[in-house]
C-alpha cells in the first residue's frame, strides 16, 4: 500500500464515526415536526395566526398556550418561535406580582397585557436548527415555566 493510499484510508476511517453520529436538526420551518414534539406534553393543534403564519394551540397540564412562529416569509420558512400563555386577571395580579416573577426566574418573561391580564412568553431561536432532544427539552422547560407561573399567580 502506498503512503497516499494509507493516508486516504486513515482519513476515511477518521470521518466514519462523525458521519454515523449525524442527526437531523429541527427548525421553525416545520410546524408539524414541532407539533409532534409538543404532543408528547399534551393536546396540540396546528393552525395559523391572523397574518397566515403557522401557530400551535396546545394544552399542557390543564393550561392553554400558543406557539407563535416568527421570521416567516409568506407563512413559511420561519426562523424562531415564541411560547405564550395568558390568564384572566381577577384583580389579584399586580405589576409587583409580575416583577417578582421576572426577578426570580430566568425562563419566561411575564407582563400585563393591554387588558391588565398576566401573560408569560418565551422566545426561542431555531435558526440553523436544533436537535430533537434540545427541542424536546425546551418543551419540558416550557412545562416547568407554565407550572411555576400558574403557582406564582395563585
Amino acid at each position: 500500500m502506498t503512503a497516499f493510499a494509507k493516508i486516504l484510508t486513515l482519513s476515511t476511517l477518521a470521518l466514519a464515526p462523525a458521519a454515523s453520529g449525524a442527526q437531523t436538526l429541527l427548525d421553525a420551518s416545520d410546524p408539524e415536526a414541532i407539533a409532534a414534539i409538543a404532543r408528547g406534553y399534551g393536546a396540540v393543534e396546528v393552525t395559523s395566526d391572523a397574518v397566515g403564519d403557522p401557530m400551535l394551540r396546545g394544552r399542557m397540564d390543564g393550561t392553554q398556550y400558543l406557539v407563535l412562529f416568527y421570521g416567516c416569509e409568506n407563512g413559511r420558512n420561519c426562523t424562531n418561535i415564541q411560547f405564550r400563555a395568558a390568564w384572566v386577571n381577577t384583580g389579584a395580579v399586580t405589576q409587583n406580582t409580575i416583577q417578582a416573577w421576572n426577578n426570580d426566574n430566568r425562563f419566561g418573561k411575564a407582563t400585563l397585557d393591554a387588558e391588565n391580564d398576566p401573560v408569560i412568553q418565551w422566545d426561542v431561536n431555531l435558526f440553523g436548527g436544533v436537535s430533537r432532544a434540545n427541542l424536546d427539552d425546551t418543551f419540558d422547560w416550557w412545562r416547568v415555566v407554565l407550572d411555576g407561573f400558574t403557582d406564582h399567580l395563585e
